[in-house]
C-alpha cells in the first residue's frame, strides 16, 4: 500500500505507520499533488484541504484518513463520488478538548490572561483583578457528543450547574437538565459549543442569540468558528452585553482579526487537541483503523 502523510505527525505515529506500507510524507502543500499520483490512502490533520480539485491527482486513492475529529476540511461528496472512504479518530482527543474548555473558563473566571501579561509588564494589578468562581455557576452545553458529555461531567464535579442542548442526542449525561435552547442561552453563565458546523448550527450564536445571553455571560467555542457570528459577537463584547468569549476556532485560520483587540476575550490557536497524551491517542486510533481498512 501507497500511503502518503500530508500533515505534521508524531513521529512515533509515522514510524508505526511505516510499517503499514510505503510511506510518503510530503513537505510541502505544493508536493502533495505529485505524491497522490499512487496513492492509496491519504492522511491529513486540520491543515490540508482535501477537495474535489485535489483528488483529480489520486487515481487510485481509497481512503482519507483524518487524524481528529472534524472531517470539514474533507470534500465527502467528491470522496463518496469516487468511492473514497473517509475514516476519522473521533474518540482520541475528547479529553483534551474538554480539559481546554473547562481550563478557559476558569481564565476568563480569574482573569488570569491579564493578571499574566500585567505581571510580564511589571505591573501589579491586584485591585483590578477581583474574579469570580465557577463553583455554583450554571453551564449550558450545547451538543452532547463525546466532548460535550466529558465537559458536562467535570464540570458536575467542581459544583457547576448544567444545563444542556442537543435535539440529536442518543442519549445524556447522568448529571444535569436538558432545556430548549432560549432556556439555556437565558439561564447559563457559561455556554460552551460542542456541535459540527452544519447548515443548520453554522452562525448560531448570532445577535438574537446574543441578546438572550445574561450580561455577565461566558460563551467558549472549541468546536467550529462557523458557529459563531463574528461581527455579532465583537459588538456585544465591545459594548459590554456580554461578560467573555473564550474561543480556539475561528471563522478562517490563522486567525488576527478585531477580536484581538479585545480584553475580555480569551484566545488560543486552535490548540484544544493538541495535548501529547491525546496526539498518541488519536495516532494508535488512526493506525488501528487504517490497519482494519488495509487488510
Amino acid at each position: 500500500m501507497n500511503i502518503v502523510i500530508a500533515d505534521k505527525m508524531e513521529p512515533e505515529v509515522v514510524a508505526e505507520i511505516k510499517k503499514l506500507g510505503n510511506c510518503t510524507v510530503t513537505p510541502a502543500a505544493a508536493d502533495l499533488p505529485a505524491a497522490l499520483a499512487n496513492a492509496d490512502a491519504l492522511i491529513v490533520r486540520s491543515a490540508t484541504k482535501v477537495t474535489a480539485e485535489l483528488l483529480t491527482h489520486a487515481s487510485k486513492l481509497k481512503i482519507v484518513a483524518r487524524a481528529g475529529v472534524g472531517t470539514d476540511n474533507i470534500d465527502k461528496p467528491a470522496c463518496e463520488k469516487r468511492k473514497i472512504k473517509v475514516i476519522n479518530t473521533p474518540a482520541a482527543s475528547t479529553n483534551a478538548v474538554a480539559e481546554l474548555a473547562l481550563g478557559m473558563m476558569f481564565a476568563a473566571a480569574r482573569r488570569i490572561p491579564k493578571a499574566d501579561a500585567g505581571m510580564k509588564a511589571k505591573k501589579w494589578l491586584k485591585k483590578e483583578l477581583t474574579g469570580t468562581e465557577i463553583q455554583g455557576k450554571t453551564l449550558g452545553v450545547i451538543g452532547l457528543g463525546r466532548i460535550g458529555t466529558s465537559l458536562a461531567l467535570k464540570a458536575h464535579s467542581i459544583g457547576m450547574n448544567i444545563l444542556y442542548y442537543d435535539p440529536h442526542a442518543q442519549s445524556a449525561p447522568a448529571v444535569g437538565k436538558g432545556v430548549s435552547l432560549d432556556e439555556l442561552m437565558a439561564s447559563a453563565d457559561y455556554i460552551s459549543l460542542h456541535v459540527p458546523a452544519t447548515p443548520e448550527t453554522t452562525g448560531m450564536i448570532n445577535a438574537a442569540a446574543i441578546s438572550k445571553m445574561k450580561k455577565t455571560a461566558v460563551i467558549v467555542n472549541t468546536a467550529r468558528g462557523a458557529l459563531i457570528d463574528e461581527e455579532a459577537l465583537y459588538s456585544a463584547l465591545k459594548e459590554g452585553r456580554m461578560g467573555c468569549a473564550c474561543l480556539d476556532v475561528y471563522p478562517s485560520e490563522p486567525y488576527s482579526g478585531k477580536l484581538c483587540e479585545l480584553e475580555n476575550v480569551v484566545l488560543t490557536p486552535h490548540i484544544a487537541g493538541s495535548t501529547a497524551e491525546a496526539q498518541m491517542r488519536i495516532g494508535l486510533e488512526l493506525i488501528e483503523k487504517l490497519k482494519a481498512e488495509l487488510k
